[in-house]
């Protein structure tokens, strides 16, 4: 992988061998082919014919010339205009409830509550929101909302009437909204999941994978499981979208290492949107993941992989979210600059209309922005997330993941180190390992 320009080349074992040597010769300024040829057989001892590594030099060099190896970082002189751009808000998380009828035991909201008080937002409030969010949005036309919680079915009909209004806005104001939705399933029914199959851009769905680690986590507050419930219903609204456009999504802990597992329990309940993420918790709690699993995790990854690949090549395809990315295209420049746009782009809405950088950071005094009334009245802190990228992250520059996580999750760099510019570092290295993985099915992909 070519890191700059995004390129993935598929090469044999003495190309491997020789990239590493003939890129300390070009950093030298050595690009003849006959001198870089010379150097090799002079001075390494490659168990390789003469031949192959005269004929690999040339194919290296080649890909040089192309500026699809050892391209220049063009993105760092960039970086600094990007900052200077002007933003505009193009999506809202509205926590439509701070409530939830589940007891999940990693829950950063804290079952809804948000280091705060239960609420549930008003249809006044919600719509300041949306009238926010068209006022704030310049020239865009599409924009987007995530109706979260808490659990959002437990403020249905505001979720419902929102929706309307944002319709009503579209025309006179030349926007288009794309409506998701964050659930855990115990509130759907048919009624719901008809309108939400005609408005909603996508859903996601709640579920940690097999039964026993699903109840484990994911509970009733009186203990009793979530999995019976719900399974039924989101293989309802998978089958009701076609397989479109929706993710079961869940979370592994320490009580699951073996994740793959319920990734693929999933992918046989008939699921073929899957995202199964690392829960992210602090040390003094018992099912966070720690420095130690990190080899367990990746072997999880690689078998699942694998496995991805048979089951693709037995009729039985799915996608799993973190395998996917864009290898032909590669990432915007926007996108490996700006990431999620967190603090600038998107922000998050809280039940009585106060604006933060992110859902993850709600309840968090030091960073609220302001409110959907007065807007945005803490620009330090959207100019502080503006800044925010891989090349003001020591741990990133030389991170050959940067540009497809974007320097990772702010608020886990804050949680974790006390500011947005660092990194969480058992995040990086699993991120590193899925990128290896998605790299790895692409390739397989081309050569079935």
């Amino acid at each position: 992988m070519d890191v700059n320009s995004g390129s993935i080349h598929v090469v044999d074992d003495v190309v491997y061998d020789i990239i590493p040597l003939v890129e300390s010769l070009v950093e030298q300024g050595v690009r003849d082919a006959d001198a870089v040829r010379n150097s090799l057989l002079e001075g390494e001892n490659l168990p390789y014919p003469v031949g192959e590594i005269s004929e690999a030099v040339d194919e290296v060099l080649e890909l040089v010339g192309d500026e699809t190896l050892f391209a220049k970082d063009i993105y760092e002189n960039y970086v600094f205009d990007f900052k200077k751009r002007h933003t505009v808000v193009k999506a809202l998380c509205l926590h439509i409830a701070h409530d939830c009828n589940l007891a999940c035991k990693y829950c950063f909201a804290e079952e809804g509550e948000y280091h705060g008080r239960r609420a549930l937002m008003s249809l006044e409030a919600g719509k300041k929101a949306l009238d926010f969010l068209v006022a704030n949005s310049g020239n865009r036309v599409n924009l987007e909302v995530d109706f979260f919680g808490g659990e959002p079915l437990m403020n249905w009909q505001v979720v419902h009437d929102l929706v309307e209004y944002g319709r009503s806005l579209e025309e006179p104001n030349n926007k288009k909204f794309r409506f998701t939705l964050t659930t855990n399933g115990v509130l759907l029914n048919d009624e719901i999941l008809e309108f939400a199959n005609r408005e909603m851009a996508n859903i996601v769905l709640s579920i940690d994978g097999r039964k026993e680690i699903n109840d484990k986590m994911r509970p009733f507050r009186g203990g009793q499981g979530s999995y019976d419930l719900i399974v039924p219903k989101f293989q309802k609204v998978a089958e009701s979208r076609g397989q479109e456009r929706y993710y079961v999504r869940g979370t592994f802990t320490r009580n699951n290492l073996d994740f793959s597992r319920d990734v693929l329990h999933l992918a046989d309940l008939g699921f073929q949107q899957i995202s199964v993420e690392p829960v992210v918790a602090g040390p003094e709690d018992d099912y966070a993941i720690r420095e130690e699993d990190l080899p367990a995790l990746k072997e999880e990854y690689d078998r699942l992989a694998a496995e991805m690949i048979k089951r693709r090549k037995e009729g039985k395809a799915f996608n799993f979210f973190h395998f996917m990315i864009d290898l032909e295209g590669g990432p915007c420049v926007a996108k490996r600059l700006s990431g999620c746009g967190s603090g600038t782009e998107y922000l998050a809405v809280t039940p009585w209309g106060d604006l933060y950088p992110c859902h993850q950071f709600v309840g968090n005094e030091k960073f609220l922005m302001g409110n959907v009334e007065e807007g945005v009245l803490r620009s330090d802190i959207r100019d502080e997330f503006k800044s925010c990228n891989v090349y003001a992250k020591e741990k990133c520059r030389k991170c050959f993941a940067k540009f497809y996580c974007s320097g990772g999750c702010a608020a886990n760099s804050y949680n974790f180190h006390g500011n947005i510019n660092d990194a969480y570092d058992v995040g990086c290295e699993l991120e590193r390992k899925r990128v290896e993985c998605a790299i790895m099915l692409k390739v397989a992909e081309a050569e079935l």
